[in-house]
């Protein structure tokens, strides 16, 4: 068992064994997606959405941790099952099922499999996924995978991760929830931050103090 698997079956407890039984991850029957599926979705009534809290953090395969305090219970659920499931889904049909289980799900569903992403075999494969998820209005999907989250600085090109940043300054997201922002500054980074900031005070209005983070060294 992983050390991600290993940290959110303690953080659920006893609840880890029925939803592995149930969803046929972990079950000496054979691997049922349906039964995923249905556990997948009704996960936030047997848990909730109560925040982790706590030091809680995980560590993915390349030994880079972060926290998962504000995750709630049922996203770490989710994130059990999502792992556990990697083990019985065959590697050549894994982009697929992840496609499919994001694009199906509701708002809290897609939260928790993009916060999953950077601990799923071979992660870079679901890039295509990220990068959409960058893309939404949907304020909560955008900071799942923008903030709190190693994946965009592992995976993501020079220009998404820009955009990305630029897209957490026009939302109103702290900078600092960026993980490995100061490791992806480039210079063409930094000239956006700056044609930004200058039309924000030439029409006069404040220019988040935060931007100063996207400045290269």
């Amino acid at each position: 068992m992983s050390d991600a698997l290993t940290t959110l079956r303690g953080i659920l407890g006893p609840e880890a064994a029925a939803l592995a039984t149930e969803s046929t991850v972990e079950a000496a029957a054979p691997y049922d997606p349906v039964r995923f599926e249905m556990a997948y979705a009704a996960v936030g009534r047997r848990v909730g959405s109560t925040p982790i809290g706590g030091g809680a953090s995980l560590t993915d395969a390349r030994g880079h941790a972060w926290t998962i305090a504000d995750w709630g219970h049922d996203e770490a659920a989710r994130a059990f099952l999502l792992l556990a499931a990697s083990a019985r889904v065959p590697a050549d049909e894994q982009v697929a099922w992840i496609d499919g289980t994001y694009r199906a799900g509701a708002l809290r569903e897609r939260t928790a499999l993009l916060r999953t992403l950077p601990l799923l075999p071979e992660p870079v494969r679901f890039l295509p996924i990220a990068l959409d998820a960058c893309r939404t209005s949907t304020q909560p999907v955008f900071e799942a995978i923008a903030c709190e989250n190693p994946y965009p600085a592992e995976h993501f090109s020079d220009a998404s991760f820009a955009q990305l940043a630029m897209k957490a300054v026009f939302t109103g997201v702290a900078l600092a929830r960026i993980l490995g922002l100061v490791s992806r500054r480039t210079p063409e980074l930094a000239r956006m931050a700056h044609d930004y900031a200058a039309e924000r005070r030439a029409a006069g209005r404040d220019v988040p103090a935060d931007l100063r983070l996207l400045e290269t060294p």
